[in-house]
């Protein structure tokens, strides 16, 4: 029997099921697949394809897809592979290093990577940047993102010195940014730094801030003493820059992302790139100028508005004069904005008023341990009126002795003063009553030897055994005494006996009244006795 044959079976469904599962995978991986990458670094350390992740601010943006050797055996290709969300992230500028355990004299970083293992750090380009897929990866990770904002400048020197990537910059001595990257110029006569300064110090840099290093021990001697500068211990190990506003602040302009800036070597130098003379004056001296150097300090009543700038007997014509000229170079920057605008030529009127109130200049003595002198500007108001003048193409500043000029007049006035005193008379004085006072001493000796004979005595009676045992004696004869006066009291023996010597004296008393009564009355009875009547007969009165 002969049957017709089927077109359908069912048992096609299941490649054809098969197959359109195998084509949705299929396109589900190429339309999952995110944007690809070649970043070139020297090694592969720590990188394995599959396992290593790239990163954006340590968030997960995709992995390694694979490592390739490059073609001049001089470094290696990784392919990167984005997850399809961060496509936008691959444009120009942006920048690849690898995430691993760094140990540096700064600082100590990717301690996390030893348990999670080394990863790639991305930074994103610029927004408005296009595209791009071929990147060269850096070797030290950078030490701010170029998303965080601040401001970033371009410091340049002459010699690296001690200033490593990762050194930090001072303002004050805070810490407000860091150096993010050094470079050797083309031709190896400069060497660049990329410093970056937080965005809430970035106001502080302005055109007029000067930068300079700030690691090491600075110590100096001038004029202004001994001074010793040391910076924090991270900078002393590191490196550190520092950098400070010079020069009148109401003048300094903000600056903008790249500008340069010189890195002197220290504050000194600095500071005194930020002077700008613009007044200069020829000081004559009648004293010796030793200790004084050039580039010594000009100041008011002790603020700096100037510098010395020449010493030398060329400033001045023929040789007739034996005073010492001396150039100074004023900047009226350094004063006040009021003063600097009134002061803006050397024979301006302000400062002719000013000589003829008295300002002239001096020297001083800035250190009495290396003798180092500096000009000083003040008024004088004993000083003889002159005026700015004139010698060759040089303007004068009158000048006025000082130091030990000075010292040599005063005490020349009081030698005069000394000689017109009439010393011979005050010595015979002295004389005198130094004798007077000779006698009075041996009076006054003799005096204390006898004070001393008579402690010696009053010592001896104090110290003899008799004289100890009288307080003793006192208080048994103080006894008996109390005892004696007790006696004589109200209730004593004494009053009792003395009572009774009374009534016997009164009785006697009688007696004897009666006697010489009788006697008057017969006075025979001295002879033959008194009468023994018993009835004795009343006599009358008389």
């Amino acid at each position: 029997m002969v049957r017709k044959a089927q077109r359908w079976n069912i048992v096609w469904v299941v490649p054809l099921v098969a197959l359109l599962l195998g084509g949705w995978l299929l396109y589900r991986n190429f339309a999952a697949q995110g944007p690809v990458a070649d970043v070139r670094f020297e090694t592969a350390d720590g990188i394995s394809a599959g396992k290593t992740e790239v990163r954006c601010r340590s968030v997960r943006v995709g992995f390694v897809r694979d490592v390739k050797l490059a073609e001049d055996l001089k470094s290696v290709t990784i392919h990167l592979e984005l997850d399809d969300a961060y496509t936008d992230l691959l444009r120009r500028g942006s920048r690849f290093w690898v995430v691993k355990p760094r140990i540096t004299a700064s600082e100590l970083s990717g301690v996390g990577t030893l348990i999670t293992g080394a990863y790639i750090e991305m930074d994103p380009g610029p927004e408005n940047a296009p595209r791009e897929n071929r990147f060269t990866g850096e070797e030290i990770p950078p030490t701010t993102s170029s998303s965080v904002p601040g401001r970033r400048l371009v410091l340049t020197a002459e010699k690296a010195g001690s200033i490593i990537v990762g050194a930090p910059v001072y303002c004050r001595g805070i810490e407000v940014g860091r150096i993010e990257g050094r470079q050797l110029s083309a031709d190896g006569s400069l060497v660049t730094y990329d410093a970056f300064i937080s965005e809430e110090f970035s106001h502080l840099v302005t055109d007029r801030a000067r930068f300079w290093i700030s690691s090491g021990i600075d110590i100096t001697a001038g004029a202004d003493g001994i001074s010793l500068r040391t910076p924090s211990l991270q900078a002393m190990i590191s490196g550190g820059v520092s950098f400070g506003l010079l020069g009148p602040e109401h003048m300094a302009k903000p600056v903008v992302d790249g500008s340069s800036f010189t890195l002197f070597e220290n504050e000194d130098a600095a500071r005194k790139s930020a002077f700008n003379p613009t007044l200069r004056f020829l000081l004559l001296f009648d004293q010796s100028v030793r200790g004084l150097s050039q580039t010594a300090p000009v100041e008011f009543r002790g603020i700096t508005i100037g510098r010395v700038a020449q010493i030398s007997f060329d400033l001045v014509m023929g040789a007739a004069d034996p005073r010492i000229p001396v150039l100074i170079e004023l900047d009226p920057a350094l004063v006040r904005p009021e003063t600097a605008k009134a002061m803006t030529k050397p024979d301006s009127e302000f400062l002719q008023d000013e000589v003829t109130k008295g300002l002239r200049a001096a020297l001083r003595t800035g250190n009495l341990i290396t003798g180092a002198l500096f000009v000083d500007l003040d008024y004088y108001p004993d000083a003889t009126p002159e005026t700015i003048g004139r010698y060759g193409e040089h303007l004068v500043f009158p000048t006025v002795s000082s130091g030990f000029l000075q010292w040599e007049a005063k005490l020349s006035s009081i030698l005069d003063k000394l000689n017109a005193l009439p010393l011979d008379q005050a010595v015979g004085d002295i004389a005198a009553a130094a004798a007077e006072a000779k006698t009075t001493i041996a009076e006054a000796r003799s005096t204390l030897d006898e004070l001393e004979a008579a402690a010696a005595a009053a010592r001896g009676t104090l110290e003899n055994p008799e004289f100890r045992e009288l307080p003793a004696d006192l208080r048994e004869s103080i006894a008996e005494l109390r005892k004696s006066v007790a006696s004589l009291g109200p209730d004593g023996a004494v009053q009792g006996d003395l009572l009774r010597t009374l009534d016997e004296l009164r009785a006697s008393l009688r007696s004897i009244k009666a006697a010489t009564t009788t006697i008057e009355e017969k006075p025979n009875s001295l002879l033959f006795g008194r009468d023994s009547t018993g009835n004795p007969l009343p006599k009358a009165p008389r």
